[in-house]
């Protein structure tokens, strides 16, 4: 059976809400250590502070954004823009072509509630989602 995403034309565009980037405390971005490196050459800053101001290990050892006051992306700027959009991570980057939110048209649907950008703007190339969602995976399998 193929996925629902291949069935199903998918619609999305990016509306630059921030919603996507504000979530609870049992939510995290996780970051590779090229994705870390990255960020911090974007924002321009030392190793150490850096790590001390921006990144956090989760118990099981993994490296994740920091999270904010209210559960903000600690990158968001004051007015709701991402700081560092051109070297984003794999997980903002690939939003909302996660495998749990494509796997059905329930999962599809739920996440429109939360985010304005879905079913709206043109239909994304099934090619293109397939790719996000195998980085996904890989990521989650590394």
């Amino acid at each position: 059976m193929q996925p629902f995403f291949e069935q199903h034309p998918l619609r999305f565009e990016c509306t630059g809400c921030g919603r996507c980037c504000v979530a609870g405390d049992d939510h995290f971005v996780f970051l590779s250590a090229a994705e870390a490196e990255a960020i911090r050459r974007h924002l321009q800053l030392s190793p150490r502070w850096f790590r001390r101001r921006y990144l956090a290990r989760l118990e099981q050892g993994e490296l994740v954004a920091a999270s904010g006051p209210g559960g903000r992306c600690v990158f968001l700027d004051r007015e709701e823009k991402c700081r560092i959009y051109p070297v984003r991570p794999l997980q903002c980057r690939s939003y909302p072509f996660w495998p749990e939110v494509v796997r059905s048209r329930t999962s599809w649907q739920r996440e429109a509630r939360r985010c304005e950008g879905i079913n709206r703007g043109k239909t994304v190339a099934t090619g293109r989602i397939r790719n996000l969602v195998n980085a996904c995976m890989a990521a989650e399998a590394d």
